[in-house]
Order: structure tokens, then C-alpha cells, then sequence
């Protein structure tokens, strides 16, 4: 491939969680390599992690307007930034690098309004920037090649969706003070208007969306408080009208006793079904009015040649979160090698999710809100 592209990351020091998920997802594919970066607001952390992390510590900064600025200066300058802080400062993070000419890889959801969302599109746009969001489970190999399934029409027209995200971590009262990982989630001044549906709800949207190509037309959500009543919502029920006609259920949790992370779906149309598990990432229940069920594998000779060329592991191997979300980076990161070499990017080279995809998240976030607010009504989309 030739040198490596280079990158900075804001947030992600050594007590973080997500942030060194993004560091392993980069590393998987050896095409980028950390070299700049503004770890933590306390600036003592952010020279530790970049010290254990053996980056120049003249590439160490106290903040991310210093990152920015100084960054851009340099003929040197990294070719993206990775934002793995809480939703609260993304939009200003995002804001002052793309301002700055940098692509941006942006946590989500991508902010806290839909406002700032389509202003960093604007600014995005405007400066001819690539900007990506971590919408990590669109990375799966079997989830793209679910996608494969319902743009063939194997499946028929697509009738119903049934989509879950349920996790347990709330349950476990009293939480608060137990894992500082987690306290900022339900707390308004760094989440925004939403916890349970804006951390994990937006992800059921995102695959839906991502596998059926369907848009929402209206819902109807009912967001719940069971452990902090005067915080944020930890469990959310959600009817969806789509575009072409058929319905759907999502469920989104965060006080489902015995569920660590369970995100899975069906697809139900006219000609058959497919279901999906994240937990069982390696294999698609396909169904077919004609035919019997069949529970197809990663190294099933159905699967397409173009989504198999992509394994970092051949199937019969367990596909995991990890090398989902480096193929994700990856479509990125090629999309930003592409740019640089000055060719024309094609559609199929921004298959990653992009800042449409973070624009459409934060819309449903507000929707859900919207509704649940006025008495779970009907709100068009």
C-alpha cells in the first residue's frame, strides 16, 4: 500500500473503554498509525497514555483546539481524527477539525442536536472532507451479506422488523459511583436529551436501516426512567411506520436483567425471513415460504465472494466486535487513500457509515423524545 496514513485521537486514555477499541479495530489492518492525540482533559493522563502508547510528546496535546491548530499546521499533518469522547463535546470537537481540513471518525451518537449534525455536514461538505460514524456493527460479515439477502429480493417485500438492543448495566442499582465508564451517560449535561435510546437505541435504527434500505415514515416511542426518574430514560419501546409500507418494533433496554449485550433482529417479508444475533455473529437464519429454514455459517458457500474477501479469519473461525469494527475503519480509511491519491471516489467507496448515517441517528433520537414527551403519540419522521 505504501506509508501509512496517520491519526489522532481525541479522548481514549488508558481508563477508557471505547477508546482502545477504536485503537485495535485501526491496528487489525496495519494502514494507520496513531501519532497524535489529546487523551484527557487532565493533561498529566494524556502524557501518560501517550507515553505507554510512544507517541512524540510534541504531538501531545492539552486540548483539542490545540490538537486542531497545531496539527494543521504541520506538512506532516494527521490525515484523520478519531473522537471517542462523550456525545456533549462532539460537535465542537468535530466543528474545530474539519474547520482545520482534518477528515473526522466521530463516536456516536454524532452530537446532541440535529442542528449540530447537519452543520458539521455543512462544514464537512464545504471543505471536501470524509466523515465517518462509528456505527461499529455494520462492519459484521454476515450482517453485510443479510443486506445481500434483502437487496436481491430473496426475501420478498419487506413486511415487519423486529430489532433489540437490551443490556443490563443500569439494573444493577445503585450504579451510580460503580463505573465511572457509565456515570455520564445519564447525566443531561454530557448525554444530551437521551441515555438508553441515544447509547443503544440508535444502533437498532442504524442496522435496520443499513440491511433494508427502509426510511422511517412515523413512530411512536415510549421511553421509560425505572432506576433515576429525574434523569434520563434506561428502557424505550418503539413502533415504527416505514416508507414502503411495513411495520416494526424496537426495544431498546438498559435495565434487562441478564442481557450483557444483546443486539439482534428479523426481517419478515413476503417470500421468507432472515435473523441475526450479535452474540451469534457468525450465522443468518434464513427462511423461504418454500423451503425450510436454514441457519447459514461465515464459510457458507452462499456467502458472496466480495463479503468473504474481506475475512481477516476464514469462516468456520468466530467473527468478533473487534474485527467488525476494523472493517468499518478500514472502508474509511481506503476511502481516505483513494482521496489522497486524487481519484474520484465512487459511491461503493463510501460504504462505511457516514455523517448522513449520524444526521438520520440523531433525528430518531429527537423523534423518540418528541413522542414520548406528548404522550407516546405518532410523530412523523
Amino acid at each position: 500500500m505504501g506509508k501509512k496514513l496517520t491519526y489522532g485521537m481525541v479522548g481514549g486514555s488508558k481508563g477508557s473503554q471505547i477508546g482502545i477499541v477504536h485503537r485495535k479495530a485501526i491496528n487489525l489492518h496495519s494502514k494507520a498509525e496513531l501519532v497524535s492525540g489529546t487523551f484527557s482533559r487532565n493533561f498529566k493522563n494524556t502524557l501518560a497514555t501517550g507515553r505507554e502508547l510512544k507517541i512524540d510528546e510534541k504531538r501531545l496535546y492539552k486540548n483539542y483546539e490545540e490538537m486542531a491548530e497545531e496539527e494543521s499546521k504541520r506538512a506532516d499533518t494527521i490525515d484523520f481524527v478519531s473522537i471517542v469522547t462523550p456525545n456533549s463535546s462532539h460537535f465542537e470537537t468535530a466543528k474545530k477539525f474539519l474547520e482545520s481540513r482534518i477528515n473526522v471518525m466521530c463516536e456516536k451518537p454524532l452530537t446532541i442536536t440535529l442542528k449540530e449534525a447537519e452543520e458539521l455536514k455543512e462544514i464537512a461538505r464545504k471543505n471536501h472532507l470524509l466523515f465517518a460514524v462509528a456505527y461499529s456493527y455494520t462492519g459484521y460479515s454476515m450482517l453485510r451479506y443479510a443486506r445481500e439477502i434483502v437487496r436481491r429480493g430473496e426475501i420478498g417485500h419487506v413486511r415487519f422488523v423486529n430489532s433489540r438492543y437490551i443490556s443490563e448495566w443500569m439494573a444493577k442499582v445503585p450504579f451510580e459511583g460503580k463505573n465511572s465508564r457509565h456515570e455520564w451517560r445519564s447525566d443531561p449535561k454530557f448525554s444530551g436529551i437521551s441515555n438508553c435510546v441515544a447509547d443503544i437505541g440508535v444502533h437498532i435504527q442504524n442496522v435496520v436501516s443499513f440491511v433494508t434500505g427502509l426510511k422511517i415514515k412515523s413512530l411512536c416511542a415510549r421511553m421509560d426512567k425505572f432506576v433515576e426518574p429525574d434523569k434520563l430514560d434506561d428502557n424505550a419501546s418503539i413502533l415504527i411506520n416505514f416508507d414502503n409500507g411495513a411495520k416494526g418494533i424496537y426495544w431498546s433496554s438498559q435495565i434487562s436483567i441478564g442481557h450483557e449485550n444483546s443486539l439482534d433482529f428479523g426481517i419478515y417479508g413476503t417470500k421468507g425471513s432472515i435473523e441475526w444475533s450479535q452474540e451469534k455473529a457468525n450465522y443468518l437464519k434464513v427462511s423461504k415460504i418454500d423451503h425450510p429454514f436454514v441457519t447459514l455459517s461465515r464459510g457458507s458457500k452462499e456467502v458472496d465472494d466480495f463479503i468473504k474477501e474481506e475475512y481477516v479469519t476464514p469462516g468456520g473461525h468466530q467473527e468478533g466486535y473487534v474485527e467488525a469494527f476494523a472493517r468499518v475503519y478500514d472502508k474509511f480509511i481506503n476511502a481516505i487513500i483513494k482521496k489522497k491519491k486524487g481519484e474520484i471516489l465512487e459511491q461503493k467507496d463510501l460504504d462505511f457509515p457516514t455523517i448522513d448515517d449520524g444526521i438520520d441517528g440523531m433525528r430518531f433520537i429527537e423523534k423518540c423524545v418528541e413522542s414520548s414527551n406528548k404522550g407516546s403519540t405518532w410523530i412523523k419522521y
